[in-house]
């Protein structure tokens, strides 16, 4: 598979290195969104703060407790036909459907009831094995976190 520098981010996390495929096709604002904040560095040393066996692992809170995003406006939703099945990246949000930001979760295993209420933006194409290590926990005791995260054209 060949994959374009500028649509792939590569994330290495404290279990190892994971490879997500950006979907600008599906949400553009959104993938805009997240290369701009790990262009800025804003991923890096961010823990894994909720971590559900079987359903995701959430990332992209400041705070380290799912609280807080990014200096930027929420996104308004780019809800999408993409299904919520293993290794799909999306962003996490409020009760409000505009209320996206810098958040995001990897889904472990099917989640289809998230389909057309989420947005989908990324594919792991490579390292979902790290994914499937990182530490479960609603708080996590102790959190896995991303080491870095960035454009693979930057690296």
């Amino acid at each position: 598979m060949s994959l374009d520098p500028e649509n792939t981010l590569v994330m290495e996390t404290t279990k190892g290195r994971v490879v997500i495929k950006l979907r600008p096709d599906l949400a553009p604002n959104h993938v805009e969104r997240i290369k701009l904040l790990a262009r800025e560095g804003f991923y890096d040393g961010i823990v894994f703060h909720r971590v559900i066996d079987g359903f995701m692992a959430q990332v992209g809170c400041p705070h380290g407790t799912g609280t807080g995003g990014s200096s930027y406006p929420d996104l308004a939703q780019e809800f999408n036909a993409e299904p919520h099945v293993r290794g799909v990246c999306s962003m996490a949000r409020a009760q409000n459907p505009n209320s996206a930001n810098s958040q995001f979760f990897i889904v472990f295993d099917d989640a289809r009831f998230l389909d057309k209420q989420y947005t989908a933006w990324g594919q792991v194409v490579e390292g979902m094995e790290n994914v499937d290590r990182i530490k479960r926990g609603e708080p996590v005791r102790d959190p896995d976190s991303i080491v870095s995260m960035k454009v693979m054209a930057d690296a």
